[in-house]
């Protein structure tokens, strides 16, 4: 499918690649990792013919369809419909010929339009375009509203519809989950993993990488170096790699200690078994993988607060939204030092509300709120970032919260988050968004807080960084409540979850795992509604029933699931199908790219390698064509019940 040789490629006076090589096969699904500023977005810049090559050669099979991300957020008015469905070029350019030749009233290039858009499905285009939308979390009322109406964030989701709308061989998504939730990605991989032709992905979230990746490319040292498997499996094999150095043994046999020292302080507090047991997992895991993370650039950690209460923060009976608009009901919660909690729940419940309101930025209905004595939060949000001082240093920012602060002592510090020599002077107008979320991170860490809220706090940072906060909060002796749809982080940092959906917040007793079959049946049991209307639209339905009433109601809802249930089974049984024509196929091409195949001796080995490719890529259009069918089945039933 791609192969690059012996390439340079530059973007400034140093090359970002020299001498590079490397070879992805078709039906591949390829992470590139590897530091910012490395040259994976040149390199999708390259295939996309923006930048040409130094020196060497890259090569795409002919008449290869790319389909790719755009970056920039785009504005103006098309609706979200109907800019999804311009990501298929091939359907808009037919359909600009059928206006032309309407208008010329020219009937047989009418019909001949009519069939090539039925061939390549054109009626289908909105429906499949509407599944997208709503699997990127937009709601259906959205979907006529102009691009403008929108976001930053949410025009990224576009973005990233328009291009998995796009008929392709070749996908490249730069960072495709950055401005997702939780319940988007895990919907992502899925799609992703349905997708027949080959992937070339950015992504810094290494569970979306450990779900979706089959190969790995890593940009180290100005090459390009090829891993087999997924992120956990590049950790181990780097590990093993860098572990033959010696001169790393002591710095590696450090690491390991302190991840046993805080397995053992874990092991000595669990309470909830499961996730006691979820977390011993992971835990132990990064013990093996530590040395592949040994020349990371960041060290850090956030230093003990000087004093602390206990509770750190109560708030009793409150209800939580915006002045007559309550979003949660009836809140109670006590945050004590060593709270460690994960916010988990659909778009839209009320995470961000919660946090927003555990803060203070966003004041109670009402109910009562009551603060330690000694309670100092630190809170990262996104808008954080838009209130840094772009004429301020990373210097100056530290030094204007701590003035008596040396410069040995702040610049210090800076090191850890990879601000050192002249970075940590520069001013900041022009950092990159990791640049900035780095700083953010740094400036909460200086001032000691106790509790940390974050909201999101991975969007923009690289695996390593990442890496590095997780070992930081795993050692933070405070309190601790997130929202991330970084599942990793999660898993390493929180011992509770809280749920937020329905209008409340309830503890959550199950693991991630549980959580992504909960999102399922929360779908499935069509249970999704608009939390702005739900808690009227549930007391509505419920207010003044009778116990006939009752009864029919739950009498037609088990009829709707016997009546679904065999098309569910049905569609899982295609979904399933369809995975594994897929690894197969993976296989058979894999096999395809030995010269020593083509050799006359192995003339029938390879013409049954053939034929079997060629089977599975038919049994796969078919179990994809009966998978769609079914989930318009599925989706019509619903519609007529309701």
């Amino acid at each position: 499918m791609l192969k690059i040789n012996e390439l340079t490629l530059r973007r400034g006076p140093e090359p970002l690649l020299e001498d590079a090589n490397a070879i992805v096969h078709g039906g591949q699904r390829v992470a590139i990792i590897g530091a910012n500023g490395a040259g994976k977005t040149s390199l999708f810049k390259l295939i996309l013919g923006e930048l040409t090559p130094d020196a060497g050669e890259f090569s795409l099979p002919g008449r290869c369809r790319i389909a790719h991300m755009e970056q920039e957020v785009t504005a103006g008015d098309r609706l979200a419909l109907d800019y999804v469905l311009d990501g298929h070029h091939l359907l808009r350019e037919l359909e600009q010929k059928l206006s032309i030749a309407e208008e010329k009233d020219d009937h047989n290039q009418i019909a001949h339009l009519h069939g090539e858009l039925e061939a390549i499905g054109a009626y289908e285009a909105p429906v499949t375009a509407e599944k997208l939308l709503h699997g990127l979390g937009f709601q259906q009322h959205e979907l006529a509203k102009p691009v403008n109406d929108f976001s930053g964030g949410w025009r990224i989701r576009l973005n990233l519809a328009q291009a998995l709308m796009c008929p392709s061989d070749l996908l490249l998504l730069d960072e495709p989950t950055n401005h997702l939730d939780l319940e988007a990605v895990i919907w992502l991989e899925q799609w992703l993993k349905r997708y027949t032709g080959t992937i070339l992905f950015i992504s810094h979230d290494r569970d979306f990488i450990d779900t979706v990746a089959t190969h790995i490319l890593h940009f180290e040292h100005k090459k390009l170096n090829q891993y087999k498997g997924s992120y956990s499996d590049f950790e181990q094999q780097r590990a093993q790699k860098l572990a033959q150095h010696q001169s790393q043994y002591e710095k590696q046999q450090q690491r390991i200690g302190e991840i046993q020292s805080f397995v053992n302080r874990f092991k000595a507090k669990a309470t909830k078994a499961k996730q006691a047991q979820s977390r011993m997992k992971e835990l132990e895991r990064m013990e093996t993988i530590a040395p592949a993370h040994i020349d990371s650039p960041f060290n850090f950690s956030f230093p003990e607060a000087e004093k602390v209460s206990s509770p750190l923060l109560t708030i009793q009976k409150s209800d939580l939204g915006y002045r007559d608009k309550v979003v949660l009901n009836n809140f109670t919660a006590s945050i004590l030092p060593g709270t460690r909690v994960g916010l988990l729940g659909p778009n839209g419940a009320g995470k961000s509300t919660l946090v927003k309101s555990l803060v203070g930025d966003l004041a109670q209905i009402n109910g009562q709120r009551a603060e330690g004595e000694h309670l100092k939060i630190g809170y990262f949000a996104q808008h954080q970032l838009e209130e840094l001082d772009l004429t301020a240093s990373p210097f100056l920012h530290l030094q204007r919260i701590r003035p008596t602060a040396t410069d040995h002592e702040i610049r210090n510090f800076l090191g850890g988050f990879d601000f050192r020599g002249d970075s940590a002077l520069e001013v900041i107008t022009r950092f990159s968004g990791g640049e900035k979320a780095r700083l953010a991170l740094a400036i909460i860490a200086w001032q000691k807080p106790n509790l940390l809220m974050l909201d999101e706090p991975t969007n923009h940072l690289d695996l390593e960084m990442r890496h590095a906060l997780t070992m930081a909060l795993q050692a933070f002796q405070g309190a601790i409540l997130i929202v991330s749809h970084d599942r990793h982080l999660l898993k390493n940092t929180v011992d509770t979850f809280w749920l937020v959906a329905n209008g409340r917040v309830e503890e959550f007793s199950g693991d991630l795992h549980d959580y992504e079959n909960w999102l399922q049946a929360y779908h499935s049991d069509n249970k999704r509604v608009d939390k702005n209307e739900s808690d009227a639209d549930n007391a509505s339905l419920l207010q003044g029933e009778s116990a006939e009433d009752r009864k029919d109601r739950k009498r037609v809802a088990a009829e709707k699931r016997k009546r679904l249930s065999p098309l569910k089974k049905k569609l899982s049984k295609a979904e399933s199908d369809m995975s594994k024509h897929q690894e197969q196929l993976v296989l058979l091409e894999e096999a395809l790219a030995d010269a020593d195949l083509y050799q006359a001796v192995n003339k029938e080995k390879l013409k049954v390698i053939l034929d079997q490719q060629t089977q599975h890529k038919q049994a796969l259009e078919d179990v994809e064509l009966a998978w769609f069918e079914l989930s318009e089945e599925i989706e019509v039933a619903e519609k007529n019940d309701d």
